[in-house]
């Protein structure tokens, strides 16, 4: 069976969806060069424009303060408003007929510049429509949710082409602290790791219910967690949730009281900061609880200052969700108060707790803009912080996050290594040719943390059929990519599952109680000790050469 990993586009029906979407109406698509604007380089905007939306017009309204861009048919009521230039026009036989390209260029600007800008366009005296319009992700998602509940393959173009979008991008030289260049990371599924304080687990034969993990657990394996090797740990979220998995929180300024709460936090913190450990947490900004307050109170009363934090416009699920999930109800972080009120609990969490950092679950959600102001305030709350998305995307998407945030865990790598090493849909030949674009194609300031598994797919070994060598093998090619290597809890000591994620219980298969006892191959673990040992000798970040 064929893994499911790439979610919106798994299968060919939904990639040809989502290339329809991409490529039609006027698109921008964050098309900056170069990427990552630094103070004094001039920026190229690149705009696509559809044969199905004939246009004569296309202007960028900027600002350079921060504040909101606005413009009508080419005058800028704040701001600026420069035209744009016709420079190609490409057939496209998907559309039969001629995408027009058109660009412009900002002026070079000095550091810690924010620059926000609209890209509206029309044609003789017809109405404008602004850039990007459809919203590919909303658009994308919704017509694979409504896809996999059995409906027919129908997509409907989603957002309002008279608004758009305001894009974002900061002139800054911010770059990846150095520790997260060389670091190890362990990811810890907390409530499945380890109780702690002489409790036994609370149970470990329903996958869906509570096993009792908690942080101060983690802290009594802090002197494991160093003898693997691992430099950093990344917890699954902390927040209070209603759920065993935490991604949708009900709070963002507290710790999930049967965790063991802010107390057990701080000190795993200080113990891991004392052992020269890094601990970054698991943040979502995409979505809550639908138990969150502000939630019920924007979904009850439609005068609630929360009411336009959401967005109330799904025929379905009344609102949008995280694919189609009615107890994750989507944040609007365009709104300026959404955004704010999510920034400064990321920023509480590096001032309060002392966290070095963020991974992002589903970052693909909240756009590139966000990430731009979002990074940027944790850079400054925090400069050694270290931030990177979850971006289950083709990899022209993840380039469009270079400069928004520090990197991206590296689905496509792991797609790669388990379809050839674990399920043999493709040839070693093959796989060396995709390490080698996959390797050049980006920045070496945007980092990709490689894996093999996680939370959320087949554990390696399970996938493998058992086969420890080929997992010895894997993991080996692993330590030698230039990419920071995560380790899934238990994967060292050769954890597998009972069943697929695909069946039932679904992804709670492989987040089975971590082994503490002689079902640990110790063997393997000592393994790892020794091939992370030698990642460390050789610093294979410094290289950017394939290694198979």
């Amino acid at each position: 069976m064929e893994e499911f990993i790439f979610g919106t586009i798994a299968i060919d029906d939904l990639k040809l969806a989502h290339h329809r979407t991409s490529r039609g109406g006027i698109q921008h698509a964050h098309e900056l060069a170069p990427k990552d604007p630094k103070p004094g380089h001039p920026v190229t905007i690149s705009v696509r424009v559809a044969p199905d939306l004939p246009m004569d017009h296309v202007v960028c309204y900027y600002t350079l303060d921060g504040s909101e861009p606005v413009g009508s048919r080419g005058q800028a009521s704040n701001g600026f408003a420069v035209p744009c230039e016709r420079v190609d026009i490409q057939w496209d036989t998907f559309f039969w007929g001629y995408i027009t390209h058109w660009q412009v260029i900002l002026l070079p600007q000095p550091e810690d510049t924010v620059v926000r800008y609209r890209i509206g366009a029309w044609q003789g005296d017809g109405a404008e429509t602004f850039a990007d319009w459809p919203d590919v992700k909303a658009t994308t998602d919704r017509t694979a949710a409504a896809f996999f509940r059995g409906k027919p393959l129908k997509t409907e173009w989603i957002g309002n082409p008279q608004v758009g979008t305001t894009f974002t991008y900061h002139v800054d030289r911010l770059v990846p602290p150095q520790w997260a260049r060389e670091a190890v990371f362990y990811q810890i599924f907390v409530d499945r790791f380890y109780p702690g304080r002489g409790v036994d687990w609370s149970q470990t034969k329903d996958l869906k219910d509570f096993f009792g993990g908690t942080l101060w657990g983690v802290t009594e394996k802090l002197d494991y967690i160093e003898d693997l090797g691992a430099t950093c740990i990344w917890l699954s979220p902390i927040f209070p949730s209603p759920t065993t998995h935490g991604y949708d929180a009900t709070d963002y300024r507290n710790v999930e009281p049967r965790m063991g709460g802010g107390d057990a936090l701080k000190e795993l913190v200080a113990a891991a900061h004392e052992r020269g450990i890094r601990i970054v947490l698991d943040l979502v900004c995409n979505h809550i609880s639908n138990k969150h307050p502000i939630f019920i109170d924007a979904q009850k009363n439609r005068r609630s200052r929360y009411r336009d934090w959401f967005f109330f416009d799904d025929p379905d699920v009344e609102y949008r969700t995280f694919f189609g999930v009615a107890t994750m109800p989507e944040l609007n972080l365009a709104h300026e108060d959404a955004k704010a009120w999510m920034i400064d609990s990321a920023r509480f969490w590096l001032r309060e707790f002392d966290i070095d950092g963020y991974r992002l679950d589903h970052a693909n959600g909240p756009g590139p803009s966000f990430w731009s102001d979002f990074w940027a305030a944790c850079k400054r709350e925090k400069p050694d912080s270290f931030c990177f998305g979850e971006i289950v995307e083709p990899a022209n998407v993840l380039r469009r996050y270079v400069g928004r945030l520090d990197g991206t865990l590296d689905f496509l790598l792991a797609d790669a290594l388990r379809r050839t090493f674990a399920h043999g849909k493709s040839s070693e030949a093959m796989f060396e040719q995709f390490l080698q674009g996959h390797l050049s194609y980006f920045d070496e300031d945007f980092l990709m943390l490689t894996f093999i598994d996680n939370h959320d797919m087949d554990r390696f070994l399970f996938a493998a059929g058992g086969d420890k060598e080929m997992l010895r093998r894997v993991a080996e090619i692993q330590m030698r990519l230039p990419g920071a290597p995560i380790i899934y809890y238990g994967t060292e000591v050769g954890m597998s599952q009972k069943v697929s994620t695909s069946s039932e219980p679904g992804l709670e298969a492989s987040r089975m109680a971590m082994v503490w006892d002689d079902r640990q191959d110790r063997d393997l673990l000592a393994t790892y000790q020794e091939m992370i040992a030698e990642r460390s000798n050789a610093k294979p970040w410094t290289r950017k050469e394939p290694v198979g």
